[in-house]
């Protein structure tokens, strides 16, 4: 079978075979019209443009700038760069365990003092804690067994890894009134 296609043959506008374009022109009247009518609402629509933004400048007044570029971004004050970190956070770590390992005023004016972290469970344990009216009464609720962490096992966050290497078996202890 051939690769031919079966096309009708052309014809012109009145039904006679044509030579397969178009026999007349186009109609310039009506395309200078369209043209023209084309232009003039291009203008009307800029003018109403131009007039509504005049309006809404005189009415409206302009508000503080929403873009977060309109002010400079403010630099920290220097030294911006840390000379030595790891000095740094171990001076830091150094500080908070100092301040929870030893007493001091938090408020003189209140009477508010700060006392080491073990001394504060130490005395929680020799007063106890309060005890519901109905829950355990005589040697049920004076007898209270806690574990109790090795030193340096219950740090977290930053200063972590700077403390001591200790086994991590819970020590039982029991404590009387």
């Amino acid at each position: 079978m051939a690769m031919e296609t079966k096309h009708p043959p052309q014809q012109g506008p009145h039904g006679e075979p044509g030579s397969g374009y178009e026999q007349r022109d186009a109609n310039l009247k009506a395309l200078l019209q369209f043209g023209f009518w084309m232009a003039v609402v291009i203008v009307i629509v800029l003018f109403g443009m131009k007039w509504t933004f005049n309006y809404f400048m005189r009415t409206q007044t302009a508000g503080v700038t929403a873009s977060p570029f309109v002010t400079p971004r403010e630099l920290p004050p220097g030294p911006r760069l840390q000379a030595e970190p790891h000095q740094d956070l171990k001076a830091y770590c150094e500080a908070q365990q100092r301040e929870v390992n030893t007493y001091g005023w938090i408020d003189k004016r209140l009477h508010v003092v700060r006392i080491p972290i073990d001394r504060a469970m130490d005395l929680v344990l020799q007063g106890g804690l309060p005890v519901r009216a109905s829950g355990p009464t005589g040697e049920a609720a004076v007898h209270v067994v806690t574990p109790v962490p090795p030193q340096g096992a219950d740090q977290e966050g930053p200063c972590a890894y700077l403390a001591p290497e200790v086994s991590s078996e819970p020590v039982q202890q029991a404590s009387e009134k």
